[in-house]
């Protein structure tokens, strides 16, 4: 830039930006938070009377205790974040490292893949104890954490495995295209990233995902049937009826769509089949399909695609402009490439600014909840719907009090009252 006062102004309006984003998305989620924590605190005592007859007060004021650690510790990692990207970029940490690299090896495609990978490791092992203490700790003490120690640490190294056969070589990919194709090459790359993420919706639940977990067919013989008859009455198919080992982990449960196109199928969590009835689980996963029948999920592939093109776009742009790099602390390597440093202060300075759009998002996906209940009632027992999502609520220890405006930020399934009140009806017909 030819103007050195036109580049200061540049640079010191990034520093502002960012500074003021970081703190201003800090204090607001630590008043949300506040928020909760008093909240669910003012109702402990007593359950909702709505829901006086179904939860016993001990189960309501477990559920309220298990929101309350978390929320707690949510707040110890929020500062912990905010402080991490501080040292990373206005504190220097970002440049010292890629400045570190470039002393051990030349400037290209390696060190920029080293750099990637240094910054990766590094925030995963800072990250480490709020992991283990969150799985060890949290989950210990209310009853929901079935991993052991052993377990734990062949996941992480399975996760490092899985990581580097698939990450480096995208990494890498991405990095010359950056280099390689020219003012376009964001275009480009957005198509690379997006052909990556469709391609893991095929290739996880058969080759990733059996790694990590057992996947059995479906025994249970009038289980089966029903929910055959299910998807053959709303028009759906899969490549079967699963189910996983997810005891061995955790004691929430739960049930999923996995898959793309040929290669969907439905996997039950042993944990979920314990807990519900076969009438139960058949409404479970008639909500499922509620979100299939509604299109819910291409509509979030597209929005994917749509929000990931215009961030590439702005990324092509900002890693061009040398203001970019200097006002976030960050000193860019004059003599080579800096795609690399654009990518990694990209993903730290994005989630800051996109805070304050996740309300709607979250208000998108709660719509996209109730749509998929009225499609369950309509197909199976709005009954075995409501029965169904009660238990979940009481065995995964969710709160049936949280704070309207915290709902409203962060929330992206409707909380129980205003589910199960949308369900009356059903319930009456029924």
């Amino acid at each position: 830039m030819s103007d050195p006062s036109l580049f200061s102004q540049l640079s010191f309006s990034m520093t502002i930006a960012f500074a003021t984003a970081l703190v201003a998305g800090l204090l607001l989620k630590f008043w949300l938070a506040t928020r909760q924590i008093r909240h669910v605190a003012q109702h402990r005592a007593q359950v909702p009377a709505d829901f006086a007859s179904r939860i016993t007060l001990e189960a309501h004021q477990k559920a309220a205790d298990y929101t309350l650690a978390k929320t707690r510790f949510g707040m110890l990692e929020l500062a912990w974040g905010a402080a991490l990207v501080l040292v990373w970029t206005l504190l220097g940490g970002l440049s010292w490292l890629n400045q570190f690299l470039l002393q051990w090896m030349q400037p290209g495609l390696v060190q920029q893949v080293a750099l990637l990978v240094a910054f990766g490791v590094l925030g995963a092992l800072v990250d480490l104890p709020f992991t283990l203490y969150k799985t060890f700790v949290i989950e210990q003490r209310f009853g929901f954490n079935k991993i052991t120690p052993k377990l734990w640490l062949q996941d992480m190294l399975k996760s490092l495995v899985v990581g580097a056969v698939l990450g480096l070589p995208l990494a890498s990919l991405i990095l010359w295209m950056m280099g390689a194709t020219g003012a376009y090459w964001w275009l480009w790359t957005w198509c690379v990233w997006m052909g990556f993420n469709l391609l893991m919706l095929l290739l996880y639940p058969t080759l990733i995902a059996p790694w990590f977990n057992k996947f059995k067919p479906l025994d249970n013989p009038e289980l089966k049937d029903r929910v055959t008859q299910l998807m053959a009455r709303c028009g759906f198919q899969s490549k079967g009826f699963y189910v996983m080992d997810g005891s061995k982990r955790s004691a929430h449960a739960n049930a999923y769509f996995t898959g793309f196109g040929a290669s969907k199928r439905v996997v039950f969590y042993d944990t979920l089949l314990e807990q519900l009835s076969p009438g139960e689980v058949d409404a479970v996963l008639a909500h499922e399909l509620g979100h299939f029948k509604h299109r819910h999920i291409l509509k979030r592939i597209v929005s994917m695609f749509a929000i990931s093109l215009v961030g590439f776009a702005l990324l092509g742009w900002l890693s061009g402009q040398t203001w970019f790099y200097i006002g976030l602390g960050v000193i860019p390597n004059f003599r080579g490439a800096n795609d690399a440093l654009a990518l990694i202060l990209f993903m730290m300075v994005l989630p800051l600014f996109s805070t304050f759009i996740e309300p709607v998002m979250a208000q998108f996906s709660r719509k996209h909840e109730f749509e998929a209940d009225a499609y369950a009632v309509a197909q199976t027992s709005g009954v075995d719907l409501s029965s169904a999502l009660l238990k979940l609520y009481k065995d995964n220890a969710s709160t049936l009090t949280p704070d309207p405006v915290y709902v409203k930020f962060y929330y992206s399934h409707p909380p129980a009252g205003e589910r199960l009140s949308r369900m009356q009806g059903s319930h009456v017909n029924a």
